[in-house]
């Protein structure tokens, strides 16, 4: 299985947890990804001990014995939704994360459940990245706002747009890039809609039409939230607006380049 396969070649071990003690120190990671003041502002011991009891997704990724990673779903009317993922600050690009994901995969897989579902945040273009190329996940609606302002550390202040991905695991994205495969997609003979100007900030340009477009997501809005907040500020509205209107005017997203470029193609 492609889950398996990929955690022994990363040294990997995926764990459901069940243990109080264990659930602690997934909810104690999970605060450190976000840098939040407590688990409550997440998901804490005590939700994750309810969803593992009635059957939900709560598991750990260990390497060496160490917990390096964490990830807590719930299942919906017809899919798993993928609620909270994280790895330990400075491990991020380490492989616990993707053998998470095989993990998630097969799981839903052996209850029944062909779509797995979750948000995360259109500006941090590696976590883009990972879901739409490392995953073969799809981008499926853009979500101004969806959690409301929030209080959680860097990300304190602003809205929480989020982009919806529907992970339809046994398309022949997901099932390549469960083998390894990262799904790439073409951005030759986009037209730019959202760039990035000289001093990295958000440079709409007018609107535009065509087969493919381009959106620029900034370089590392994460740094950039703890230097220039009102520069990530601009990134979430312009990056908003761009999208939003294309999906609006009948545009898909089809996938992001390495470099942070969204592709968005005429449906």
């Amino acid at each position: 299985m492609a889950a398996n396969g990929a955690a022994d070649r990363l040294g990997v071990q995926v764990l459901e947890l069940s243990e109080v003690d264990d659930q602690r120190a997934a909810a104690e990671l999970l605060q450190r990804v976000w840098d939040a003041d407590s688990p409550d502002q997440l998901v804490n011991a005590g939700l994750m001990r309810a969803f593992s009891h009635s059957g939900n997704y709560v598991v750990g990724a260990y390497r060496g014995g160490q917990l390096l990673g964490a990830a807590v779903g719930f299942i919906g009317a017809d899919h798993l939704h993928s609620h909270i993922a994280g790895v330990e600050p400075g491990r991020q690009g380490s492989g616990v994360g993707y053998a998470m994901k095989l993990h998630q995969r097969a799981w839903a897989l052996d209850r029944g459940f062909t779509t797995v579902c979750w948000t995360y945040d259109p500006l941090v273009r590696r976590n883009a990245y990972f879901n739409l190329c490392k995953l073969g996940a799809r981008a499926t609606a853009y979500l101004p706002d969806f959690y409301g302002p929030m209080d959680v550390g860097t990300n304190a202040g602003g809205p929480s747009d989020r982009m919806y991905v529907r992970w339809d695991l046994t398309s022949p994205s997901a099932t390549a890039a469960a083998s390894g495969e990262c799904q790439e997609v073409d951005p030759a003979g986009g037209i730019v809609v959202l760039g990035r100007d000289e001093e990295g900030g958000p440079a709409p340009v007018a609107e535009a039409g065509g087969r493919r477009l381009l959106v620029a997501a900034p370089s590392d809005v994460e740094a950039l939230r703890g230097a220039d907040p009102s520069l990530a500020g601009r990134w979430r509205y312009a990056l908003r607006e761009a999208v939003t209107v294309a999906m609006e005017r009948g545009y898909s997203v089809a996938g992001v380049t390495r470099d942070g470029w969204y592709v968005l193609e005429d449906a």
